[in-house]
C-alpha cells in the first residue's frame, strides 16, 4: 500500500510502499477513503509533540470502509463505513478510565501518534474506537468531524452554558464549533489574526455576530472564550475579554509559552482550563448532534501524494476550513 511516512521531526513526509497491515484480534482493517489534516499532525511533524512512534504514518481523522476483521470483532461487518478519531486505545483499568475520564488514561495510545494513522490507503484500528458515521455526510465532509468537530464540541461543553462565546483562531475546529454554538442559540464572537479580513468574513458567514483581530476587544464581555490557535499570548487576551466568573478553555494539544499577566485578569472567579483528547462518549454525542445541527464542513481536497503541501498550507494559514487527503 502507499502511505505518507514520517521518519524524523522537521523532515517532509515520504511517500512509501508498505506491506498492508493485518488486523489483530479486536481490530479491523480499513480502506481509507478520506483523512482530514489536523494541526496536531503539524505539531508532530514540526517536533512540538516530542514522542511519536517512528517511523509513523500520521493522520487521525479517518473515514473508510471495513475490508477485513480480526478475531473477536463483533461491532462491524465487512463493508461498514467507520470513522477513526485521535483516541485509539485505553487501558480500561486506571483511575481515569474507571471514572469516565478515559481521555486522561495513563497508558492511552493515539491514532497517528503511537498508532499508524490515515495518511495511507489502508489502516488498522481497534474496533472499540471506531464509530459509525451519519449518512448525511459524505466521506470528505465527515473527516473533519473526527477531531476538529470532536475537540470543538468538548471545548464548548467544558466552557459552560454562557450565551456569548468568543472563539480565538478561526480554523477547522472553530468553523464547526461556531455552527454548534449558533444551533444552541448562542452568540459567537470570532477572533482571527489581526488584519485577516478573509478569516473574519468566513466567521461571519457561519453566523458570528462579530469578528475582528485578536488584538481587539469584543463589543460585549464574553461568558466564555475558546482558544484554538496555539498562541500562549491569547490566554491573557481572552481573560481580559471575559466577564466575571467566565471561563477560558484552551482546546489545543500544544501552545507556545503563556506570558505572565496580572492577577487582576484572573480574579473575580474567572477560570482557565484545558481540553485533553476526547472520550468515546464525546464522539457518540457529537456524531448524533452534527446532522441535527446542520453542520457543514468546509474542505479543500488534496491527493495523498500532496500531504506535505496540505501541511504547509495549514502551517502558513492558507486554509479556510479543513484540508482533507484522499488516496
Amino acid at each position: 500500500m502507499r502511505a505518507q511516512v514520517l521518519t524524523a521531526a522537521h523532515r517532509p513526509l515520504a511517500m512509501t510502499k508498505l506491506p498492508p497491515p493485518k488486523p489483530a484480534a479486536g481490530e479491523v482493517l480499513i480502506a481509507v477513503q478520506a483523512c482530514a489534516v489536523c494541526r496536531t499532525d503539524l505539531h508532530i511533524v514540526d517536533g512540538e509533540l516530542a514522542h511519536p512512534k517512528l517511523p509513523l504514518v500520521p493522520g487521525h481523522e479517518i473515514v473508510g470502509t471495513v475490508v477485513e476483521k480480526g478475531a473477536e470483532v463483533d461491532r462491524f461487518v465487512i463493508g461498514d463505513r467507520v470513522g477513526v478519531p485521535w483516541l485509539g486505545w485505553t487501558c480500561g483499568v486506571c483511575e481515569y478510565c474507571r471514572s469516565g475520564r478515559e481521555n486522561l488514561c495513563d497508558r492511552a495510545r493515539f491514532t497517528g501518534y503511537q498508532i499508524d494513522g490515515g495518511y495511507a490507503e489502508l489502516t488498522v484500528a481497534d474496533q472499540r474506537y471506531c464509530f459509525p458515521l451519519p449518512a448525511e455526510f459524505d466521506d470528505v465532509e465527515a473527516a473533519p468531524l473526527l477531531c476538529a468537530g470532536l475537540i470543538g464540541y468538548r471545548t464548548l461543553r467544558l466552557a459552560g452554558e454562557g450565551e456569548r462565546i468568543g472563539i480565538y483562531g478561526f480554523g477547522a475546529a472553530a468553523h464547526i464549533v461556531a455552527q454548534i454554538a449558533k444551533f444552541q442559540g448562542r452568540q459567537v464572537f470570532a477572533f482571527t489574526k489581526p488584519g485577516d479580513k478573509a478569516g473574519q468574513g468566513f466567521a461571519r458567514s457561519l453566523g458570528a455576530v462579530w469578528a475582528g483581530g485578536s488584538d481587539r476587544a469584543p463589543p460585549e464581555k464574553l461568558d466564555a472564550a475558546l482558544i484554538f490557535a496555539p498562541v500562549g499570548a491569547l490566554i491573557p487576551a481572552a481573560l481580559k475579554a471575559t466577564k466575571k466568573g467566565g471561563t477560558v478553555v484552551s482546546g489545543g494539544i500544544h501552545m507556545s509559552n503563556i506570558p505572565s499577566f496580572p492577577y487582576a485578569l484572573l480574579w473575580e472567579e474567572r477560570v482557565i482550563r484545558s481540553v485533553a483528547n476526547l472520550t468515546r462518549q464525546d464522539t457518540e454525542e457529537f456524531l448524533a448532534l452534527a446532522p441535527k445541527a446542520g453542520i457543514v464542513t468546509t474542505t479543500r481536497l488534496y491527493p495523498l501524494a500532496e500531504a506535505n503541501q496540505a501541511l504547509a498550507d495549514l502551517r502558513e494559514g492558507r486554509l479556510e476550513g479543513a484540508a482533507v487527503l484522499v488516496p
